[in-house]
């Protein structure tokens, strides 16, 4: 179930704040928190996606200062939510079209019963203390995200599972069991929520040496300088940025309207980039009929870009085939 909060007149504002947070928590009766959640966080002005299921909360906002901060109280006085945290970002435009508060099985999807890491997680590192544990010889550092997001950016000398969905680890892990037994297995993700919920699962698999990074990708990029960092590249995010870099500055990477996937200036100087038709990827991948309908769409969004609206049309889509909203 869905509620749809719409606004198609972008609101008038310097700068957005965006803040993405997550906290497992036990919620016994998810669906009675979803009505009253959407109606306090519309009255703030604010937009994007919150997923609510029995493990907790997670989401991003945007809007204005004083309506994330309102936000953040509305967040911590859900059950078990005290100690939520949220990282903070700024968008120049409105990174989303509308409000959502969606309900869920998990509020980030594994698919393996029995996993809780309300009750047990890995070992938290602070971004100050990343870079030594992942330099150290006997760490395994692992990239918990999505392909297509390892593509755009990672840390230097970390594992690829190649995976299409977080679904797809649990099997990758079985298949690599062997090379992390006896040694520190560190992960990461973008806002720190599927690593911690893989490092419930190692343990329950019976890995004992296990951490992640405290607050994700974007906890450290906004707090280690560059000039002492490991990332190499951007960090793909869940909302129309498509991508920030160190300090959280959003990066040059833009979403192809067609498949979703993030493209950097090489990829849109190929001539099979065509603004929300096509792009290098997909231009094999779509029928003649599927790019006149997409080319119809970009000339609506352009036409309501003119008016300074928002179409429907240009609002942010995780990639096709990936499960991907409201990962971190």
């Amino acid at each position: 179930m869905i509620i749809h909060l719409e606004a198609i007149v972008r609101p008038v504002m310097t700068n957005f704040i965006v803040s993405a947070f997550y906290h497992f928590a036990r919620f016994d009766d998810p669906p009675s928190l979803r009505e009253p959640l959407a109606a306090a966080l519309s009255s703030h002005g604010l937009r994007g996606t919150v997923l609510l299921a029995d493990e907790g909360v997670n989401g991003t906002l945007a809007g204005g200062q004083s309506g994330i901060d309102a936000a953040m109280d509305i967040l911590r006085a859900l059950p078990g939510c005290g100690a939520l945290e949220h990282k903070r970002s700024t968008a120049a435009e409105m990174p989303f079209n509308r409000l959502k508060v969606r309900l869920k099985k998990e509020i980030v999807a594994l698919g393996v019963p029995g996993i809780d890491p309300a009750s047990e997680v890995g070992t938290y590192v602070d971004p100050a203390d990343w870079n030594a544990l992942i330099a150290d010889p006997n760490t395994v550092v692992i990239d918990t995200r999505n392909d297509y997001e390892v593509g755009v950016g990672t840390f230097m000398g970390a594992v690829n599972p190649q995976t299409e969905t977080f679904r797809d680890f649990p099997s990758w892990f079985k298949e690599h069991r062997a090379e992390l037994e006896g040694k520190k297995v560190a992960m990461f993700c973008t806002g720190g929520i599927r690593c911690e919920k893989a490092t419930s699962y190692l343990l329950h698999e019976g890995i004992d040496d296990v951490f992640h990074l405290k607050g994700g990708i974007l906890k450290y990029l906004e707090t280690i300088p560059e000039s002492e960092s490991r990332w190499q590249g951007d960090c793909f995010v869940f909302d129309d940025r498509v991508t920030v870099g160190h300090g959280l500055r959003q990066g040059e990477f833009v979403q192809c309207r067609a498949c979703r996937r993030p493209l950097n200036k090489a990829a849109r100087a190929s001539p099979k980039y065509v603004p929300g038709v096509s792009c290098t990827y997909c231009a094999g991948e779509r029928s003649d009929t599927q790019r006149r309908r997409y080319a119809d769409r970009q000339h609506q969004v352009d036409l309501a870009e003119a008016r300074g609206e928002c179409h429907i049309g240009a609002v942010h889509h995780p990639v096709k085939r990936r499960s991907a909203g409201g990962e971190k």
